[in-house]
């Protein structure tokens, strides 16, 4: 490796092409990070004081893959954002010199023979900078000063027309603004393919621009390793096209999130978000016998269902209108399971019958345990597992039994608690209040309502001081009926005119135009014909829409005699696993398992061995250490809170809120037996802590 400090336009001057590789992610520097280059040109430009503004280094194979000529080309691993906002800042000044025709110390000519082109090249060799995909087209279109049609980079267009529009609007000399850009300095670095790992060397460094994202270093991952034509195949067969599917800024925002995803689907357990790359290295790891190019293969397909499920992409109406209602309620966590199930939709494994009452089911039980109250932190882990724990044959049958005998915090709340919930709830106030509404007002409507331009009303005003009209209608409890119903749902509707309605008796608000008499919206017709509105009618109006929400948000039904059969099922599997029922418990691992479970069942006499479907468990008065069997290592949960854990070499990893097979927020790896006394006297903390709390 060679590092020189060098300024930027020296060392852009002279015959060279740097090239983007495939692997690299588009151009994606935002507005925000031009702004903040555009500031610091300025800056350099206008004080003299300022001998020279270090904007980052620019990394590159001395020796790409390409062939030998007249032009160097040099293989960009790290700098393409720097490189490429640069060249858009030099071209939109030079266009501004040549526009202005004023006599200067440069000229647009110079600006592109030395820095945008080699004037000797020829085809695309004549451009110093190569870019992928639909960035290059448009970034060639723009140094030659031509009309960019269609499709271009948008990212590209946007950065240079905000350049081309603060030259035009600066104060600063045109000239002066060069001085600025001759003043930043880069550290070139050099590399050498015999001697540097570019891969190792692109994940260490510390980007000064926009911090890569997980699918960035997981692109890098699959592509850097492989021949130039293997890149190019995998890039323009699988990748490119996933790029294509997300469109731009979903690429950019959505994509870490699907690869969470991904590999919750094929590994069981959630990764942290800023944890994906990692566990997609361990998990190719994993699976050595599974070429990159079935990997990636799969991966495509799982990214289209993404696309049409997370991102409403669907073709299908009414799926795509199932998805979008799932997305409303924001429950990300869904997506798993989904994904899975979509995935065994268009397989034909379920057919779209059984895939919209699945969708439906999924719905409901989000938005009835929202409107109990049920904490959500378990919905990771529900849906992480839920396909695993289906009777495939069965698909629908098993998949609604297995969401009914959920118990607990896990548990799909019936009518009489949906019910009994949603009467006292506080709905205004509620985060999925305008999509409970939405789907109220179009229930069994074919010409739905588009309830955007409607805010929510209070029937029952919340000013405090209420009117001596409404107070006489209340009677003489009107401030507990106040504060009891004020934000119910039996109280609320929607409405055009809230500013009009606002505190006025309930007749006025009855009869004055856009009144509830003379509403289009369905919220508002049992409210034309009545005279009064109290507590009694409250109550009555919120047993009429819970009605209507019970509908919306069904209830599975199955007989008691089907429930029963999966309640058997699930006691005779719990009771017949035994320890070849872990596939990964084979040779080495076995061996290491072995000796793991003599050191736990020798902690004390009251330590017993469960085997479960998912894991295996350690207890005393409960769980204290969980044993997850894996390819090459045993992941074990610690039945502890992470900040309880005393750990001084480091080897817990914090998993609170996470989806893990498992109990506890600590998770430990134990690949080899020379880890076996560290482990276990982290093993012996969580033992300690259940035996000397009890059950807690």
């Amino acid at each position: 490796m060679k590092a020189t400090e060098i300024k930027l336009l020296d060392f852009l001057k002279g015959p060279k092409q740097f090239i983007i590789p495939i692997y690299q992610r588009t151009y994606s520097w935002t507005l925000k990070q031009c702004d903040q280059l555009w500031r610091d040109i300025i800056r350099a430009a206008t004080d003299d004081t300022v001998s020279g503004h270090f904007v980052g280094s620019i990394v590159y194979i001395e020796k790409g893959l390409y062939q030998v000529s007249a032009i160097p080309q040099l293989l960009v691993i790290d700098g393409q954002q720097r490189l490429s906002t640069i060249s858009l800042i030099l071209s939109a000044l030079g266009k501004a010199i040549e526009t202005k025709a004023q006599h200067s110390d440069v000229t647009h000519e110079e600006i592109t023979d030395y820095y945008l082109l080699n004037k000797h090249g020829k085809d695309e060799l004549r451009y110093k900078l190569l870019l992928t995909q639909t960035d290059k087209t448009t970034l060639f279109r723009l140094v030659e000063n031509k009309d960019v049609p269609e499709p271009f980079s948008k990212r590209i267009m946007d950065n240079y027309k905000f350049f081309e529009e603060q030259i035009n609007q600066s104060n600063v000399d045109l000239m002066k603004i060069y001085q600025g850009i001759t003043k930043l300095i880069i550290v070139d670095i050099s590399l050498s393919r015999d001697h540097d790992n570019p891969q190792l060397i692109f994940e260490s460094l510390n980007s000064t621009g926009l911090e890569l994202s997980q699918a960035d270093l997981i692109r890098n991952y699959v592509l850097m390793g492989l021949e130039p034509k293997e890149q190019e195949s995998l890039y323009n067969d699988y990748w490119f096209q996933m790029e294509q599917g997300f469109g731009q800024i979903d690429y950019v925002t959505q994509f870490d999130r699907f690869m969470r995803d991904y590999l919750t689907i094929k590994t069981g357990s959630i990764p942290k978000i800023n944890e994906v790359y990692e566990e997609f290295k361990a998990y190719v790891k994993e699976h050595r016998t599974i070429s990159i190019k079935d990997i990636v293969g799969d991966i495509y397909v799982y990214a289209k269902h993404f696309v049409n499920t997370a991102l409403e992409k669907e073709s299908d109406e009414e799926l795509r209108e199932l998805f979008s209602d799932i997305n409303i309620l924001k429950v990300d966590v869904a997506y798993p399971f989904i994904l899975e199930a979509y995935d065994d939709y268009k397989k034909k494994r379920i057919s779209r019958d059984e895939l919209i009452e699945i969708l439906k089911s999924i719905e409901s039980y989000v938005f009835r345990r929202a409107i109990c109250g049920i904490p959500t932190n378990s919905l990771n882990k529900t849906f992480a597992t839920l396909s695993r724990e289906l009777d495939k044959t069965n698909y629908l049958e098993s998949f609604k039994a297995t969401l009914l005998l959920k118990d607990s915090y896990r548990r799909f709340p019936d009518d009489s608690e949906f019910i009994r919930e949603l009467g006292v709830k506080d709905v205004y106030n509620f985060r999925s209040k305008n999509y409970l509404l939405f789907k109220l007002e179009n229930y069994n409507r074919k010409e739905m309502v588009d309830t955007e331009g409607y805010t929510t009303e209070h029937i029952m005003p919340q000013n405090p001081n209420l009117s001596a009209e409404w107070r006489k209608d209340l009677g003489e409890h009107w401030k507990d009926i106040q504060s009891r119903y004020l934000h119910t749902l039996g109280n609320l509707t929607l409405t055009g005119y809230n500013p009009e309605l606002s505190d006025k008796s309930f007749l006025e608000k009855r009869n004055m135009k856009g009144g509830f008499a003379d509403s289009p919206i369905r919220l508002n017709r049992d409210l034309a014909s009545l005279s009064i509105w109290n507590e009694a009618e409250i109550q009555k109006r919120a047993q009429v829409l819970a009605g209507i929400v019970t509908q919306v948000w069904g209830y599975p039904v199955l007989s008691e005699d089907v429930l029963t059969k999966y309640r058997k099922r699930e006691i005779l599997q719990e009771q017949t696993y035994t320890i070849d029922n872990y596939p990964h418990l084979t040779g080495e691992m076995r061996e290491l398992f072995e000796q793991f479970r003599k050191h736990v069942l020798n902690l004390d006499s009251s330590v017993k061995e469960e085997m479960l479907k998912l894991y295996i468990a350690y207890k005393t008065t409960t769980n204290f250490v969980d044993v997850v069997p894996q390819k090459s290592r045993l992941r074990l949960a610690l039945n502890m809170r992470f900040d309880e854990v005393i750990d001084p070499k480091n080897l817990c990893k914090d998993v609170t809120n996470l989806g893990r097979w498992g109990n506890g927020d600590v998770e430990v790896h134990l690949s080899s037996t020379s880890q076996l006394d560290d482990v276990m006297a982290l093993v012996r903390q969580a033992f300690k802590k259940h035996v000397d709390n009890g059950d807690e």
